[in-house]
């Protein structure tokens, strides 16, 4: 398994322990339809937005950069790196809560109402691309390549750590670096909270900019977004990721009706989001083998099995009929194109193929549409 795709699955196993451990232990339910929509709110398209910013990156260091930093000693290269992109990454968070085109594309993280790991793996699509233009200037710099997506890749994965539900206080360390307490308090709505604690993981670019705010026991803590701030009235991550965008445009972006049509219960939903989510590590770690056309076709089930599951989120029927597709479609397309000899390929198809046809039982004895309700799905 290469390291991406291992990185993958150690985030989705990581994710269920910690709602296990929450259910079992704590007594807390599983929100089923925001841990999905949190697993493939991006999914695949985030990491191929992120390929383009690496790629752009790629491409002002080799055209655009005075090459200072790859000058230095390695090792200096490396110290530098680590502290300039989270100063770097402070900032961009910082003015995407400030600007509101940029805003338009971070709240979608921010809509999440649970604090979890899985929160933190919520994205828009579009995250990346506004993210370059405030780490364009390493490249200038002249951080080498492969530093920055190691440096980049280590910050990320703090920041998923800083979102997980088990951990309350830290002690010295919340004094020094972005832990969960700290991170709370940037997702928390009271007053005291907003626009607080922008840091990815040192605090130390909080303290000296003024926007530091230690967790208080006396606030109740709420996440998500306050109203008017763009709340999130669907599950679905195409209307998630364009919707405010459209809105910053002063355009109309396609509107969802609100009456459900269908309602899937929420541990199905789960194990779609699950089988979804192994599918694109499944992709990352083998479909690079395919031929052309077979790997589009694969990436393109991945993308609309993220729709169908947040149809199926929003009560919809036709989420469930399009997951039933996806289901049954991508064991068809391995037995053409891309083998079935594979005990990964087999791990991962015989769950799905049986989740389809479930969900095709669920649409047969279910009672039919009325008119009215199909004009307003």
């Amino acid at each position: 398994m290469n390291v991406f795709a291992l990185s993958f699955a150690l985030m989705l196993a990581l994710v269920l322990l910690e709602l296990a451990v929450l259910k079992f232990s704590r007594g807390q339910a599983v929100p089923w339809k925001e841990v999905v929509f949190n697993l493939n709110s991006g999914n695949i398209m985030v990491w191929v937005f992120r390929g383009v910013e690496v790629l752009a990156f790629g491409l002002v260091l080799g055209h655009l950069s005075f090459d200072w930093v790859g000058r230095w000693p390695v090792l200096w290269q490396w110290v530098f790196a680590f502290i300039a992109w989270d100063f770097c990454f402070y900032w961009m968070h910082r003015l995407h809560h400030k600007l509101p085109l940029f805003w338009a594309v971070h709240v979608v993280h921010h809509q999440g109402e649970h604090f979890g790991l899985s929160l933190g793996i919520r994205n828009s699509w579009y995250s990346s691309l506004t993210n370059f233009p405030f780490i364009a200037g390493l490249a200038v710099l002249g951080v080498p390549l492969e530093i920055f997506v190691a440096v980049s890749s280590f910050h990320y994965g703090v920041q998923f750590y800083n979102h997980n539900a088990l951990v309350n206080k830290s002690g010295f360390l919340d004094r020094i670096l972005v832990t969960p307490s700290n991170h709370r308090v940037h997702h928390g709505t009271d007053p005291a909270y907003i626009d607080r604690n922008f840091g990815g993981t040192f605090l130390v670019w909080d303290k000296i900019f003024g926007s530091y705010q230690a967790e208080r026991d006396d606030i109740p803590m709420r996440y998500g977004v306050t109203a008017g701030a763009g709340g999130a009235p669907s599950y679905n991550p195409l209307w998630a990721s364009n919707a405010g965008i459209f809105h910053w445009m002063r355009a109309r972006f396609p509107g969802l009706a609100k009456r459900k049509t269908f309602t899937v219960p929420g541990p199905y939903i789960g194990i779609a989001g699950v089988l979804l989510f192994g599918g694109t590590i499944y992709y990352v770690n083998h479909a690079t083998a395919w031929a052309e056309a077979p790997r589009v076709a694969l990436f393109a089930g991945l993308f609309f099995g993220t729709l169908a599951i947040g149809g199926m989120s929003d009560d919809k029927r036709w989420g469930l009929a399009g997951w039933v597709l996806v289901a049954l479609g991508m064991p068809a397309l391995f037995a053409l194109h891309g083998g079935l000899g594979s005990p990964w390929a087999m791990a991962l198809l015989l769950p799905l193929g049986l989740h389809g046809l479930d969900g095709a039982r669920r649409l047969a004895l279910a009672a039919p549409v009325d008119p009215q309700a199909r004009r307003s799905a």
